[in-house]
């Protein structure tokens, strides 16, 4: 890797740790907020964290209105209702509390309020001319860090792809990363986001756009991941494992918003956006074999990543190295329990070459280390099937 090349390095301001959610209102206020949209999912009030920021922003004197119309995979429509709710409630900030969607979703709010356009013309890297109001980002799942990225990933229903905004304009101005808000999540949803945050870390770490500010948190990601995943699902009353999964995901956040990511994430997008699939389990179905296509054309980044994951690949040739990894991988997947294909989750043999080509049409595909053709990502959704 060159080392002389300049690189940038975004992140917001973030406060790690127990009950940081409850630090909303003193936030909000200090950010000048009067009223604060907060945007959220139905499952997220239901599981008590929505009460929990409300009340914060109660005791700072911040009034607040709830939008909480964002489905899995949020839709551009939701986001131009939400972006409607926050001009009638007259908000002049946005509290996102839940997973990759809603955070998303406000993300999508956030730039149509103050650039006064549909939220699919703002799809590319430095779309945004205006800034978005001030965002204070409680997460709920350890995986997507989108509390800390500069991405937005919304649904276009018309198309039935997902467009990527990319943009330091979305990075939001706070993250209050609390492991307790994932206490409510099912085993599943836990595994399938925690891989999510493990091909965050593996694509950065690999990204053409990777350099040491990146690489520490990517390997420090993977590390943690290898070490306390299968530990939080077997044991989920140890908090220590979910804390440790919620920091492997913050580090993760930090190294793929600012080295991009690569073909496991375009094709996961292409997927989940044409058949409305779950963002985390599509990463999981494609992620050993993406690799196995990329692996040959950067090896020694691979067993980095090996070496983190706890597999000793010195003195073994090439093909066996990438079996190794691969190997750990699956591994690692079915401890989680996570053991469902693309043909399982729905996809069908007609799919391939629309997804291969909405995936070759993505963005982070730019950053994949090795160059691919459309045939070459269709060659992969099959072995993936």
């Amino acid at each position: 890797m060159k080392t002389d090349l300049l690189r940038k390095f975004v992140a917001p301001e973030v406060v790690f740790g127990p009950e940081s959610r409850k630090l909303a209102g003193k936030y909000a206020r200090n950010l000048g907020a009067k009223k604060v949209l907060i945007i959220t999912d139905a499952g997220i009030i239901t599981a008590g964290w929505v009460k929990d920021v409300a009340i914060a922003l109660e005791e700072a004197g911040v009034s607040y209105s709830v939008f909480s119309g964002v489905s899995p995979n949020p839709r551009s429509r939701e986001v131009m209702l939400g972006a409607e709710f926050y001009r009638e409630n007259q908000c002049d900030a946005i509290v996102a509390v839940g997973g990759g969607s809603p955070m998303d979703c406000a993300k999508g709010v956030g730039i149509v309020c103050t650039n006064n356009k549909d939220i699919l013309a703002f799809e590319g890297v430095d779309k945004i001319k205006v800034p978005s109001p001030p965002l204070i980002f409680i997460p709920t799942t350890a995986g997507t860090s989108s509390d800390i990225s500069q991405f937005s990933i919304i649904l276009d229903e018309r198309q039935r792809t997902k467009i990527a905004i990319i943009s330091k304009a979305i990075v939001p101005d706070a993250a209050l990363v609390d492991y307790q808000t994932t206490t409510t999540m099912s085993p599943y949803l836990a595994a399938c986001t925690a891989i999510d945050a493990l091909v965050h870390a593996v694509e950065a770490f690999v990204s053409k756009a990777a350099s040491p500010l990146t690489d520490i948190h990517a390997l420090e990601a993977v590390r943690l991941i290898s070490q306390n995943l299968t530990r939080a699902i077997a044991h989920p009353e140890n908090n220590e494992y979910k804390n440790m999964l919620m920091l492997a995901s913050l580090e993760a956040g930090f190294a793929f918003s600012n080295a991009i990511l690569g073909a496991i994430h375009s094709m996961a997008h292409s997927a989940g956006g044409f058949l409305d699939l779950p963002h985390g389990e599509c990463n999981a179905m494609l992620f050993e074999h993406v690799i196995n296509f990329n692996c040959d054309f950067a090896p020694e980044r691979y067993s980095v990543i090996a070496a983190a994951m706890g597999v000793d690949t010195t003195g073994l040739p090439a093909s066996a190295a990438k079996a190794a990894l691969i190997s750990r991988i699956k591994e690692l997947k079915k401890s989680a329990g996570i053991t469902k294909t693309l043909s399982g989750a729905g996809v069908s043999s007609s799919d391939i070459k629309t997804l291969a080509k909405n995936a070759y049409n993505d963005p982070c595909l730019l950053t994949n280390p090795k160059p691919a053709s459309v045939r070459d990502i269709e060659v992969i959704y099959e072995e993936a099937m």
